[in-house]
């Protein structure tokens, strides 16, 4: 087994190791994000569960999008969603790509700024209510299911 095998399942067990951690907190929200395009329409999906339980599940059509700008509006909505529920400190985001979480990000980026002001708003009220809050971003290839 070479190096990157080796890395891909030491980053996968922590993976798993952090979704049983999620599944037995209950101030802990886990949002699952996946995005594909087939035929210029983007599906774009978030499950979103704390305690192991699914809480809220979106689902979103577009057409003639970027992937970057499906994957954005998903983790918007997600984020959205996951900081207006009540008694959650911590929101864990795991994702197939992380190219688009760091676009968000990118404030010299300027076809994403909307998505940056807003997910930054909802964030900044996020943590003004508690300064311990928290978010994590974790990558999971799609391909390792």
């Amino acid at each position: 087994m070479d190096k990157h095998e080796k890395d891909r399942k030491a980053h996968i067990q922590k993976l798993d190791n952090l979704t049983f951690q999620v599944l037995d907190d209950s101030k802990i929200a886990i949002i699952i994000f996946d995005t594909s395009i087939k035929n210029q329409v983007a599906t774009s999906i978030a499950h979103i569960h704390v305690y192991d339980n699914p809480v809220i599940k979106t689902l979103h059509y577009a057409v003639n999008v970027t992937s970057t700008e499906a994957e954005l509006s998903v983790i918007r909505c997600g984020i959205n969603q996951a900081t207006q529920l009540a008694n959650i400190n911590c929101i864990v985001v795991i994702m197939d790509l992380l190219h688009a979480t760091k676009q968000i990000f990118d404030s010299s980026v300027h076809p994403y700024q909307i998505h940056l002001a807003i997910i930054s708003r909802e964030l900044r009220e996020f943590f003004i209510r508690n300064q311990q809050n928290s978010i994590e971003f974790w990558e999971c290839p799609s391909h390792n299911k």
